[in-house]
C-alpha cells in the first residue's frame, strides 16, 4: 500500500447517562445522580492517554433507549461543563446533543465547542440555524427514525445503503451552505438503522465519502456490529474494536470516537508505522 498523509484524531467518550450500552462509560448512578468525580476521572484518563477531543453527551441513543429531553440533558450537562471549564480549560470539547436549546445554553456557559448531532438537524428545526449563527463546528450523522424504531428502518432498496447515505450527505452539504455552517464533519452513523451487513458495507466503502471533501468520523467502539456478530458482550469487544479501527483508518477515517483511548492510541501508532507518514 502507498504511504498516505492523513490527519487523525481520537475522540474520548464521556456518557452522562445511566443506560449507555457500555456500562463502564456511564456517569449516572442507580440513584440517578450525576457522578462528577467519575466525569472528572474519565476526562482526565482520556486526556492522559492521548485523546484529542472529549465528546460528552447526556442522553443515550442506543437502540430502544428513551430520550430524556432537553431539560434533563441540561441538568446533567451544566455542572459537567462548569467542571470542564474549571479543570480542563484548554481541551477541544464536543457536545453530543440534537437540541438547539442545549447548544445555546452550552455556548453561553462554556464558549466554543463542536456540536455532535446524531440527527443532522432533523430532530430540532432550529439546530442548523443556531449552529450557523454561533459559528460552531458541526458533526452531521446519518440515521433514520428514533431509537425505538430505527432498527426496523433498514430497507435501502435498490440504491443500497452506501449510495443512499452518500446522497443524504450530498443533500446535507447544501443545507450546511444555506445555514452558513462552514466546517462540518461527516459520520455515516454505524448502527443507526443499519444491519450488521450494512455496517460492514459502509465500512468497506468509507473512502467513497471522501468525495465530499469532509473529515470522516467513525463511531464503532464496542457496538453491536461487533458483539452480536460474535455473541459476546460490549465488555468483551475491545480486541475486535481495534481491528475495525484499523480498517476504518485504512479506508480514510479522520476521527475515531472511542471508549478506550489507550488501546486506540496503540492501534493508531501501528497504523502510522505501516501506512502513513503522519
Amino acid at each position: 500500500m502507498n504511504i498516505v498523509e492523513q490527519d487523525i484524531k481520537l475522540m474520548g467518550i464521556v456518557n452522562l447517562t445511566d443506560n449507555s450500552y457500555f456500562a463502564k462509560s456511564r456517569c449516572i448512578g442507580k440513584n440517578q445522580e450525576l457522578n462528577l468525580e467519575k466525569v472528572y476521572s474519565d476526562i482526565k484518563t482520556h486526556l492522559d492517554n492521548g485523546a484529542d477531543i472529549i465528546d460528552i453527551g447526556a442522553c443515550s441513543t442506543r437502540p430502544n433507549s428513551i430520550e430524556v429531553g432537553a431539560e434533563i440533558e441540561w441538568q446533567r450537562l451544566e455542572p459537567s461543563l462548569k467542571l470542564i471549564k474549571e479543570n480542563f480549560p484548554n481541551i477541544t470539547l464536543s457536545i453530543d446533543t440534537y437540541w438547539a436549546d442545549i447548544v445555546k445554553k452550552s455556548y453561553d456557559l462554556y464558549g466554543e465547542f463542536i456540536v455532535n448531532d446524531i440527527s443532522s438537524g432533523e430532530n430540532d428545526s432550529d439546530m442548523l440555524e443556531c449552529v450557523g449563527r454561533l459559528g460552531l463546528e458541526y458533526i452531521a450523522m446519518h440515521k433514520r427514525g428514533n431509537p425505538q424504531n430505527m432498527q426496523s428502518l433498514t430497507d435501502y432498496g435498490t440504491e443500497g445503503v452506501v449510495n443512499t447515505v452518500l446522497h443524504y450527505f450530498e443533500d446535507f452539504s447544501k443545507k450546511a451552505e444555506q445555514y452558513n455552517i462552514n466546517k462540518w464533519i461527516l459520520d455515516v452513523g454505524f448502527g443507526f438503522a443499519k444491519t450488521i451487513e450494512q455496517n460492514d458495507e459502509l465500512l468497506k466503502n468509507l473512502s467513497k465519502f471522501k468525495s465530499l471533501g469532509k473529515e470522516l468520523l467513525v463511531g464503532i467502539s464496542r457496538k453491536s456490529m461487533i458483539y452480536r456478530r460474535f455473541n459476546i458482550t460490549p465488555e468483551e469487544s475491545l480486541a475486535a474494536t481495534q481491528v475495525l479501527h484499523l480498517i476504518a483508518l485504512q479506508n480514510g477515517a479522520n476521527i475515531l470516537r472511542v471508549h478506550d483511548i489507550a488501546e486506540a492510541k496503540q492501534s493508531l501508532s501501528l497504523y502510522r508505522t505501516f501506512f502513513t507518514n503522519k
